[in-house]
């Protein structure tokens, strides 16, 4: 049986805690080893492996001592400069230890060489993909960040998106204010806050919330491209255009 919970780490982000088979764990994205190793402590559990979606600071910098501890295999980007990796992923690229089963998905845009994980229902997307928003552009392209959301796109409607930050209400925010129109986005951004109150995470989501709430993956609705050229106060060729814009307003939305 595969359990998957997030651990809190620094002011906003989570370390997704992946536990299977008898008593084993897979960390992913383990920027600081203190609520990993307490949360292994704590639940019994041996560590099996760590991944690695990209190379920024809050994502990698606990591996060393997690790796003073654990002699284990860390996976990550084959195409980003990240200190221990004993295993570069690339698309295609399948992941298997014991009972889990993970396959490697190319997703550059935040960074150039930004990869996600994706097996049992799951998709730990680091910081590609967020609760009703996505990552900025910190050395790769528009393009790619868009490409990469459409294929995230295509997966099924079921997936959990697991990423690495509490985002959402912030993001919740800026959807309204570009589709004021969806009710989705309402009750979504009411149900969040709630779970907040309560000290619970608004992740992980579904893909099929996402789909319907997050503008980033809605460049092709005419409500959000009519905001968006509103915005940019021209109109806009393609979703791809479309979705350059609207990431340049939520750098600059306030």
């Amino acid at each position: 049986m595969i359990r998957i919970e997030a651990i809190p780490a620094f002011s906003d982000n989570y370390i997704w805690l992946i536990q299977f088979g008898d008593h084993q764990a897979v960390v992913v994205d383990p920027g600081d080893e203190k609520p990993v190793l307490l949360g292994l402590q704590q639940r019994g559990l041996q560590l099996a492996a760590i991944l690695v979606t990209h190379h920024h600071w809050d994502h990698v910098n606990g591996i060393n001592a997690l790796l003073d501890r654990f002699q284990v295999p860390v996976y990550g980007p084959a195409t980003e400069n990240i200190n221990h990796i004993s295993h570069p992923c690339a698309e295609g690229d399948h992941i298997n230890i014991t009972d889990l089963a993970l396959s490697v998905i190319d997703v550059p845009g935040h960074t150039a060489g930004h990869i996600a994980f994706f097996g049992h229902d799951a998709l730990f997307c680091g910081d590609t993909l967020f609760g009703a928003g996505c990552g900025r552009l910190l050395g790769g392209s528009a393009t790619q960040l868009h490409d990469s959301l459409k294929k995230i796109s295509q997966l099924p409607i079921t997936t959990d998106i697991c990423c690495a930050h509490e985002y959402t209400l912030a993001n919740l925010k800026f959807a309204q204010h570009v589709e004021p129109g969806n009710s989705q986005i309402r009750q979504r951004a009411v149900a969040d806050a709630q779970k907040r109150q309560q000290g619970q995470p608004t992740l992980p989501s579904s893909l099929g919330l996402e789909l319907e709430t997050n503008p980033f993956l809605r460049c092709h609705v005419k409500e959000i491209i009519a905001s968006v050229e509103g915005f940019a106060g021209k109109q806009l060729t393609g979703t791809a255009e479309v979705f350059k814009t609207l990431r340049y307003w939520k750098d600059t939305f306030s």
